[in-house]
């Protein structure tokens, strides 16, 4: 991505900024929701590929414009909420159209757990903040956790590919939930 991110700076004559990179992937988002609610699963798949890599772009971007900043960050974490609201709803949508308005609760819950687990991360965050950890043990302490958001997109393109949507759901709803408490229990432990 690094090399991606000085093409495309040099390609727009650094008037690319990393947030509008951000923005283009969050808008890029609600014709993705819309796919997997019309039960177009493939496209969907790939465009949340295509997409899902404008993540690491314009982290990328930033570095290299060396315009990395707290703004940014949380322009980019408050994206991604945004984004799996989206395409949970469309997911949920999905269910309920295809005779299967049983899994839509699953992906209620789903939705609900992964915002959980960026919540406990950001109240950490706030907590840790005040503690007197070391940068590096910040760091581990918050990639702990086996479904971050990457993960949980990962989960969906696979459910979205190979058409098993609602077991991967499912998983997503539980290993969040799982993910979130275990978070909440060391970060506690660490404040």
């Amino acid at each position: 991505m690094g090399r991606a991110a000085k093409d495309l700076d040099r390609l727009s004559g650094g008037k690319l900024s990393p947030n509008m990179v951000t923005i283009t992937g969050l808008l890029a988002h609600i014709p993705i929701a819309w796919l997997i609610a019309t039960n177009q699963y493939v496209l969907a798949a790939i465009l949340l590929i295509i997409f899902g890599l404008f993540d690491t772009l314009h982290g990328a971007l930033a570095r290299y414009q060396k315009r990395d900043s707290a703004n940014g960050m949380l322009l980019d974490a408050s994206t991604d909420r945004f984004k799996e609201v989206m395409l949970y709803c469309g997911v949920a949508f999905s269910f309920i159209s295809t005779n299967k308005a049983y899994f839509a609760v699953w992906a209620v819950a789903a939705c609900g757990a992964s915002l959980c687990v960026s919540y406990v991360k950001a109240k950490g965050e706030t907590a840790v903040a005040k503690s007197k950890l070391t940068t590096s043990e910040v760091n581990r302490l918050f990639q702990d956790g086996f479904l971050r958001f990457e993960v949980r997109m990962f989960l969906l393109v696979i459910g979205l590919l190979f058409n098993v949507l609602s077991p991967v759901i499912v998983a997503i709803a539980i290993l969040s939930g799982l993910t979130a408490i275990d978070r909440l229990v060391k970060i506690s432990k660490k404040i």
